[in-house]
């Protein structure tokens, strides 16, 4: 039944519905399939048993005449940022090595409430703080892109890296992601696949573990825009555990899907065309563009003034909730703990346990942005840095809400080059933190916004266009992005070499 693993999300659910298929045919596709996959190292944990049990249940339901569940049939991959009960939860870290949580977070319980089961915990970059899936403790998630005649790893984006690549290899028909400056979009352009923020406050944070408080959301990645939809409606919905949970309905996103954008208007904002952008780029958004006046829109330009101010208040922003979140990793409740010798050869005191911990169970890239956090927040510091960079996003946020009077959405290129290779961009974080530029400025304003795939570079690697919606317009978004799919035709997939 190999087949089956090149279905998606809504094929899984309707032919498990119509008797086509069993829904224990499915999973034990996939779970074979991602057996075969160890060198993409897009799975930290794998859980059969628990994608065998929803879809016996399935099975079950469908055989006693039962209505089934909206993701009755589907297994998808979960994001390690998600607390799951019973299995282990790391944000790829070694200071949560061994940490199994013992409640479920409210992401994941919404998803298995709906049906689907777990295929297993996705890789990614540690903490969510990365744009290529190699700050990982556990090692690099490789794309299953390859560029013809080369054998080079290429990075399939972050921070949801093990998410993309696990979508696009077939490894799982959907999977969770989490986007704070980008971590769904860039890596959804990245591999090829379809990936949505939704609106901040959409979708609950508890039993997430934080980054970024402020900016921090969970999405769907998937092979379509409508299987982004379907798993949207899955994870949406108030919470009373989470404060920042918008207490309101869950919109019908898949049954509102049209591509027909007649009376709409779509914004070109001016100031994302930035200097040295690749003319494959340039190229592809103006693809974008004559699809989307194809299907009805009406093109505008718009201008966000202060976009080029994004990204820096961004690494001023996040590094600061970050150092915040992350000091309860301590080594006293949970996770890793060191206890170094002192000097003179005693017992470690309190404050040597939390330094060794931390330096043995931090990554680089995590240290980095601790130590940027915790310097823009000291008392010199705070009202020169993160006071600054709090009222600049308020200017962003002021950009789109100008911008949205005369538009109804957005479009922008996703990333500013298709992916590279694994080690490319290491050494300059600088040049890392770039790959944000495009995707950053909506996340600050908390937008929902979405990646679809868009073509092919000259190297045959994917490129994405996003499109970038008003406050809890997710129905917009995900229209835009149907119009572009349709006329995209993008059926592009990766040759397995794995």
């Amino acid at each position: 039944m190999a087949e089956l693993t090149e279905l998606g999300v809504a094929a899984l659910r309707d032919g498990v519905r119509s008797g086509a298929f069993s829904a224990v045919e499915v999973a034990d596709a996939f779970v074979v399939k991602v057996a075969k996959a160890k060198p993409l190292n897009a799975f930290l944990v794998e859980t059969p048993d628990h994608a065998l049990a929803a879809a016996r249940a399935a099975d079950a339901a469908r055989a006693a005449g039962e209505t089934l569940k909206p993701l009755a049939g589907v297994p998808i991959g979960m994001k390690d940022l998600f607390c799951t009960n019973g299995v282990a939860t790391t944000a790829a870290s070694h200071i949560l090595e061994g940490f199994v949580p013992t409640y479920e977070s409210t992401i994941s319980q919404k998803l298995w409430d709906a049906g689907a089961g777990m295929l297993g915990k996705l890789n990614m970059d540690q903490f969510a703080m990365g744009s290529s899936n190699e700050t990982s403790a556990f090692g690099n998630v490789i794309s299953p892109w390859r560029r013809p005649g080369s054998d080079a790893p290429l990075a399939p984006g972050g921070s949801s890296g093990g998410s993309s690549s696990a979508v696009a290899a077939g490894l799982c028909p959907g999977a969770t992601g989490t986007d704070t400056g980008g971590s769904i979009r860039q890596p959804a352009a990245f591999t090829g696949i379809s990936g949505i923020k939704p609106t901040y406050g959409r979708c609950s944070r508890w039993g997430t573990i934080a980054f970024a408080s402020s900016l921090d959301q969970a999405g769907p990645m998937a092979r379509d825009v409508r299987d982004c939809a379907i798993l949207l409606e899955a994870m949406a919905g108030f919470d009373a555990k989470d404060a920042t949970s918008l207490q309101l309905d869950v919109p019908r996103w898949e049954q509102g899907l049209s591509g027909n954008l007649a009376g709409k208007r779509v914004g070109i904002p001016k100031e994302y065309r930035v200097d040295g952008m690749p003319e494959e780029i340039e190229a592809l958004w103006q693809a974008g563009i004559d699809w989307l006046r194809d299907a009805g829109a009406e093109i505008v330009e718009v201008s966000l003034p202060h976009t080029k101010y994004a990204l820096p208040a961004y690494y001023i922003i996040a590094p600061a909730e970050a150092s915040s979140n992350l000091a309860r990793y301590d080594g006293v409740r949970y996770g890793l703990r060191e206890l170094p010798a002192n000097e003179s050869g005693g017992g470690a005191g309190l404050q040597d346990m939390y330094a060794a911990t931390r330096a043995a169970g931090f990554g680089p890239e995590v240290k980095r942005r601790i130590m940027i956090g915790t310097y823009v927040l000291s008392a010199g510091f705070y009202d020169a840095y993160y006071t600054q960079a709090q009222k600049v996003r308020a200017l962003i946020a002021r950009d789109f809400e100008r911008a949205f009077e005369q538009c109804d959405v957005l479009l922008t290129p996703t990333a500013p080059s298709a992916a590279f290779a694994l080690g490319e961009k290491s050494a300059d974080p600088i040049a890392m933190y770039l790959n944000d530029v495009f995707t950053v400025p909506s996340s600050l304003a908390g937008l929902p916004a979405m990646s679809v795939p868009g073509g092919l570079d000259k190297q045959g690697l994917p490129l994405g266009l996003q499109i970038i919606g008003k406050p809890l317009d997710e129905q917009g978004v995900l229209n835009a992005g149907l119009a572009i799919e349709q006329r995209a035709g993008f059926t592009a997939r990766p040759q397995a070499w794995w």
